[in-house]
């Protein structure tokens, strides 16, 4: 194989072993070896943002309410994860601080961007506290990546947060095609969609326009040692120290490994491999992201 094998980019942290979006789970994604650190946002209601996944407390925590009517005061910062170690939700200030750490200063901060949220509100909140941090311009800002769904967050973010790189998280090779490549460096994609002739024609449109693809969530070796051999840039994944241990061994030997790991009927394997799948994964994308965030619109491309 030529090139680079993936970056690791560390799922909710090492959200396999450690509850989610939370301390815990960030610093043994750093500790796995991580190169990225991937995370949710949500705003509360007295304008603190969360690092976390859901529109509403239940699933995770022992909690319960929508995030966005609920203030951080004297109420969510008193809920504690379900799973163990019981672990407070971080704020988004504290994973900056994180981030500062000397033995986290070369870890890249993905955030995604869930598109309940108001873009102008949180990249104005967002950007208040990156520029908080000490020499934040030459410290933090390469490292900061803003995840997309929806493209009326795509001028906020560049008014706001101009300096921080911009992907498109997409279920949907249609909306990432149709309203996002002018505008963002990169796309990361649910690993399905790439293993069909779409999904072969989309990754090589975007390394023709110099334009970096990734893939989420990939926890089994096999998909691992194929999005490898696809050409990705970048594995999101829940198990970051299986992840490295794989591409360790892809370095040492990558095609006894490929061969070892990828059975021939891999393709026909897995029933979010085929287009009829895919074609519902598209619908109920779009269905959720117009939804949450209003009609798809076209932003113009940059001049």
């Amino acid at each position: 194989m030529n090139g680079q094998l993936p970056e690791c980019w560390g799922h909710r942290g090492a959200s396999a072993e450690f509850p989610e979006n939370t301390f815990a789970s960030f610093e043994a994604a750093i500790a796995e070896g991580s190169d990225c650190i991937e995370s949710d946002v949500h705003t509360t209601s007295d304008d603190r943002i969360l690092m976390f996944h859901d529109v509403s407390l239940e699933r995770t925590t022992d909690g319960s309410g929508i995030i966005a009517e609920l203030p951080w005061e004297d109420c969510i910062s008193k809920v504690r994860t379900l799973k163990a170690p019981h672990q407070p939700i971080p704020l988004f200030e504290q994973a900056l601080d994180l981030l500062m750490r000397p033995d986290a200063k070369h870890i890249k901060f993905n955030v995604d961007i869930k598109p309940s949220n108001e873009p102008e509100r949180l990249f104005e909140l967002m950007a208040r506290l990156v520029k908080k941090i000490p020499n934040w311009e030459t410290d933090l800002a390469p490292r900061l990546i803003l995840g997309l769904w929806h493209p009326s967050f795509i001028l906020p973010a560049k008014r706001h947060l101009p300096t921080a790189t911009l992907i498109h998280i997409t279920a949907s090779l249609s909306v990432a095609d149709e309203y996002f490549f002018p505008h963002v460096t990169g796309f990361s994609v649910a690993f399905p969609l790439l293993l069909t002739s779409t999904g072969q024609r989309f990754l090589d449109k975007a390394k023709q326009e110099g334009k970096s693809v990734g893939v989420w969530t990939v926890n089994r070796v096999d998909e691992m040692c194929v999005a490898s051999k696809l050409g990705c840039q970048w594995i999101l994944t829940d198990r970051p120290a299986i992840w490295r241990g794989v591409r360790d061994r892809l370095g040492q030997d990558f095609e006894s490994t490929y061969s070892k790991e990828v059975p021939s009927s891999f393709w026909y394997s897995t029933p979010t491999y085929y287009l009829v799948a895919h074609k519902l994964l598209n619908y109920y994308a779009r269905k959720k992201i117009i939804r949450f965030a209003g009609p798809l619109v076209r932003i113009p491309s940059p001049a």
